[in-house]
């Protein structure tokens, strides 16, 4: 439990009805635990619900998406393949860096786009750079599809943002993991649900059933793979983390 004590400036840690710690307020320390508050209470209000990015909704926390704009400007990845399309915003947000950065493609999976959200992508400005298949993220047949949009050589980056239960994920980075170029990244996302487990807007299993648990078994088994969050490319302040949705589920391939 947390104390937030604006007088006092102080935010106090209680476990078992004792105080365990106590941060000044304006402390690097004190910041961790109320952003950790503040993500819990987000996603239970459903804060990402409320952007768009040109035009599209982005179902994705603000600073996760600067944060995932640095992964991609340092990598300049040729494909960024993402599964799990919703209305379409994030592959808008990513297709238009790639076209500030000269050039590149997005790839959408989704198990069924909505007619409206289809027609809202493929008549965007952007819609050259992105292209759309249908179908479960896990099915041979999809698959194959992807593989064959693949080129030799290019760096490619993978984002799996669709069914999010350790299963399905674990399924998925078996199956892209092997596309993802030596230096990049195949990221599981939502590993938040592990944070929010209990409370609105989730299932009993959370606690143990989310992408990062995923992540985990995956590079247990595959050595050339480990989990490694970006870290800050410019910081001038005391905090050293990101406030992010999607904690533990940077998988990079180093071989």
């Amino acid at each position: 439990m947390l104390i937030i004590d604006d007088t006092a400036n102080v935010v106090r840690v209680v476990e078992d009805g004792r105080e365990k710690a106590a941060y000044p307020l304006w402390s690097a320390e004190a910041f961790a635990q109320l952003s950790r508050l503040w993500l819990k209470s987000g996603w239970y209000v459903k804060y990402t619900y409320s952007f768009t990015w040109l035009g599209r909704p982005i179902f994705q926390l603000p600073e996760d998406l600067i944060r995932i704009q640095e992964v991609i400007y340092k990598i300049r990845p040729d494909l960024i393949i993402e599964t799990g399309v919703a209305h379409g915003g994030s592959l808008i947000f990513y297709a238009s860096l790639l076209r500030l950065m000269g050039g590149g493609r997005v790839l959408g999976i989704d198990a069924e786009f909505r007619p409206a959200n289809r027609a809202a992508i493929e008549s965007h400005e952007l819609s050259s750079q992105i292209t759309l298949i249908e179908g479960s993220s896990i099915s041979p047949v999809v698959f194959n599809q992807v593989q064959a949009h693949v080129r030799r050589g290019e760096r490619v980056l993978v984002i799996l943002d669709s069914d999010h239960t350790k299963k399905h994920v674990l399924a998925e980075l078996q199956c892209y993991a092997p596309l993802v170029s030596v230096g990049s990244y195949v990221i599981a996302a939502d590993g938040i649900k592990e944070l929010v487990a209990g409370g609105p807007r989730t299932d009993p299993d959370w606690s143990w059933n989310h992408p990062r648990a995923a992540a985990e078994a995956f590079v247990a088994q595959n050595p050339d793979f480990v989990i490694d969050e970006p870290r800050f490319e410019f910081n001038e302040g005391q905090v050293d983390h990101w406030i992010s949705q999607w904690s533990g589920g940077f998988v990079k391939r180093v071989r």
